[in-house]
């Protein structure tokens, strides 16, 4: 069930969008709200699912990570239980950021990050080939970065 947002909802969406680190204060200066009512939409909105989290954007080439890899995966069994044991075993590995079903020719969408082009073959042979039920992966590697995960586009 989608909530209903209103108007102040949305920019209160919109600014921890732009900047998740904003006080409570600053926040409800920027809505236009005193602090107590903005910081209860604040929550509801953290419990009706609305705002998931708050994050820090990383670089990961900052931390090394040189590679970035798109995986299409097949499986040869797609089966409840062998679909579960697949996204389960995913869960586990830190070097892929996001896990997508998909529809198409392939079975699942993974964003994987690696040191450097050998790393990411012994992570692939160690990893991605070893996931339950794996039938075929192909992989594109990120040449260049044109337009990164960002803010949510919000109605109206």
């Amino acid at each position: 069930m989608t909530p209903k947002l209103d108007r102040v909802d949305l920019r209160i969406v919109e600014e921890l969008q732009g900047n998740a680190r904003l006080s409570s204060t600053e926040l409800a200066e920027r809505v236009s709200l005193s602090t107590s009512p903005c910081w209860r939409r604040v929550k509801r909105l953290e419990e009706e699912g609305v705002i998931r989290a708050y994050q820090a954007r990383i670089d990961p080439s900052k931390l090394g990570y040189q590679v970035t890899a798109f995986v299409h995966i097949s499986l040869d069994k797609k089966d409840t239980r062998n679909l579960q044991e697949f996204e389960r075993a995913i869960q586990a590995i830190p070097q892929v950021l996001s896990c997508h079903r998909i529809s198409g020719r392939y079975d699942y969408q993974l964003m994987a990050l690696a040191e450097d082009l050998h790393a990411y073959g012994a992570f692939a042979e160690t990893f991605i080939n070893a996931l339950p039920c794996v039938k075929e992966v192909y992989t594109s590697f990120v040449m260049r970065e044109v337009k990164a995960p960002g803010s949510v586009p919000l109605p109206g």
